[in-house]
């Protein structure tokens, strides 16, 4: 940023302020959208996390029921599950381990092994349930293990609800073990969403597509915390949809076992919130800040320096001939303005006491001057007298000469009457003087059957220095075209052609034969800083146009 394309003490210090500030609030915004950015990767990466961890320990406790009712099935094969020991070791078992409702064994020649802890529960009810469990697709297991086609579901039996492992297709049962039915209490699988008292996560939810919810944290009814529609993730996906009670939430859903048990959770919106309104503060601190220091610096400048600078502006533009005006000096001037100040007052006394006498030297010079014209003008028309006087005693081409040289004086001489008509150096205006002009040529130099007519249509003016070659100009084409044919009819067209610009140009009525200018002519173009736009030819004798800057 340049400086000096203000003009103003004031706004340039502004603009040194801006351009201080800019860079600092620039990267004050930086750093509270790097900062929210973070904290939101971080939030994202927690919720991640959250139902990577449900789903594993879902996965864990499902592995885990699955082979227990594994291993306790396979040592009752053995054992012989027609046994009257059979039953009574595996409701012992269920009431020690806890959790455990019921479990229902069934090997490929026929013989059956349940017990249960419900009396609701009949081995023809769990057979009915083994029946219904086995027409529903299998679940795939984690990690490559193989412990058979397997079946996790919810079941309800006796108006009570349970969760369902079945095992199907045993490996290495050779004809041994064919089913294995266990029930277990949802509270069992319930206890693994332990959410804690820190956690992002609101809810989550086991969730299969036929079965429904199948475990919960809290209520084991339906939620009006999932998303209105249920949606089952490839892999992982993370969301954000209104739920069931109508309120925006984010959600989280993984997999647990293909293709229909999958963990949904939702999330606390106060930690994002809370990186919002950081991000908010971290932006606007920096920018309130800057501001207010703009604000507080304009203020400082207005009343420290331009107060007074104001000041010493008005001293300078009030004075007048009669009321000399001084630059206030206070106390509470910083001392560099003060000396500023002083040195105003001690320049303005010295100029009043200079402009005194630079007066009185002026008013001198103004009558010498108007002496020294006046002086040369009487000059001018006693030589011109002189040399019409001359002209009586001389004929043909001596007559001639001497005529021309009586114009070129009388040119001089109007151009100084007409710069010093109110007694002071004026522009000339152009149609006054060349009238004047054209009228002394007609006089001076036509015979009785030539003719010299003007046509001048312009108010512009010219100095005295330019209007003086002007009408040597005209006189000098003017002459040579009246010297070199008889009879001819001269027109001399003065027009504008803009606002800053006239044309002069001169033309006969008639082809004649024109004459190379003189050697000076290229000289009085130069003074009067004219460009030739015509060529003399035919019956123009030429075309100029000049400048006039009014």
């Amino acid at each position: 940023m340049r400086l000096r394309r203000f003009s103003t003490v004031r706004a340039r210090l502004l603009a040194l302020l801006v351009l201080i500030a800019v860079p600092i609030a620039c990267a004050s915004a930086f750093a509270a959208y790097a900062t929210y950015r973070a904290a939101i990767v971080a939030i994202e990466a927690a919720q991640a996390r959250a139902a990577d961890d449900f789903a594993v320990r879902t996965r864990v406790w499902y592995r885990g029921m699955s082979r227990a009712l594994l291993a306790f099935g396979t040592t009752a094969s053995e054992r012989g599950l027609d046994t009257p020991g059979c039953r009574d070791a595996g409701v012992k078992a269920m009431e020690r381990a806890g959790g455990y409702r019921a479990f229902f064994l069934r090997q490929a020649d026929g013989r059956l092994c349940s017990g249960t802890l419900d009396p609701d529960l009949t081995t023809e009810a769990l057979g009915g349930l083994v029946t219904q469990l086995a027409g529903r697709p299998a679940v795939g297991m984690w990690n490559g293990a193989n412990l058979g086609r397997m079946r996790y579901d919810q079941v309800t039996a006796g108006g009570r609800r349970y969760l369902a492992i079945l095992a199907s297709d045993l490996p290495g049962a050779n004809g041994g073990l064919q089913q294995a039915l266990l029930l277990v209490a949802p509270e069992l699988l319930e206890n693994v969403f332990d959410l804690g008292e820190d956690g992002q996560v609101q809810n989550v939810a086991l969730i299969g597509r036929d079965a429904g919810v199948i475990a919960s944290r809290g209520d084991n009814r339906e939620p009006s915390w999932l998303p209105l529609t249920e949606r089952m993730p490839a892999k992982h996906v993370r969301w954000s949809a209104p739920n069931r009670a109508g309120v925006d939430s984010v959600f989280a859903a993984r997999m647990v076992a293909e293709p229909d048990f999958y963990i949904v959770a939702s999330f606390d919106e106060r930690p994002a919130e809370a990186a919002r309104l950081q991000f908010i503060v971290l932006l606007l601190a920096p920018l309130l800040t800057l501001g207010l220091l703009c604000l507080v610096c304009m203020r400082a400048i207005d009343k420290h320096c331009l107060r007074w600078l104001r000041g010493i502006e008005t001293a300078a533009r009030s004075r007048t001939a009669n009321n000399r005006v001084r630059a206030t000096v206070a106390d509470g001037m910083p001392s560099d303005i003060r000396s500023v100040a002083e040195a105003f007052n001690g320049m303005v006394e010295e100029q009043e006491v200079r402009q005194r006498r630079l007066q009185t030297a002026l008013d001198d010079n103004r009558f010498l001057v108007r002496e020294l014209h006046h002086r040369v003008k009487n000059s001018l028309q006693v030589v011109q007298s002189y040399i019409g006087l001359s002209k009586r005693d001389h004929r043909d081409e001596a007559r001639l000469a001497l005529a021309d040289a009586e114009c070129r004086v009388h040119v001089l001489s109007a151009a100084y009457r007409f710069t010093l008509a109110d007694g002071e150096m004026q522009p000339v205006r152009v149609d006054l003087f060349l009238d004047d002009v054209v009228t002394m040529i007609s006089n001076l130099i036509r015979s009785r059957d030539q003719w010299v007519t003007s046509r001048i249509e312009t108010a512009a003016t010219l100095s005295v220095d330019r209007i003086i070659p002007l009408g040597f100009l005209v006189a000098d084409v003017a002459s040579r075209a009246l010297r070199g044919t008889p009879g001819v009819r001269i027109v001399i067209d003065v027009l504008d052609v803009d606002e800053a610009a006239i044309e002069v140009g001169l033309a006969v009525d008639r082809d004649i034969q024109h004459s190379a200018p003189p050697r000076l002519f290229a000289g009085l173009l130069t003074q009067i800083e004219a460009v030739q736009t015509q060529e003399p030819q035919g019956r123009s004798l030429g075309r100029w146009r000049i400048g006039h800057g009014s």
